[in-house]
């Protein structure tokens, strides 16, 4: 009995066809401003706590 389906591992055509998703974007992360952000509040904080005293 003969398999319809055809795996795209079989050949390197047929596989980058089948991992394509669409257009390829940068994967960008929301780390590094995350981290920025927290930086700039802790340094405002001891701003205003130096400044208080």
């Amino acid at each position: 009995m003969s398999d319809n389906s055809v795996d795209p591992s079989g050949n390197t055509e047929a596989f980058r066809a089948f991992t394509r998703t669409g257009p390829e974007e940068a994967v960008t992360s929301k780390l590094p401003l995350l981290i920025g952000g927290g930086v700039v509040v802790v340094a405002l904080i001891a701003l205003v706590a130096f400044l208080a005293l």
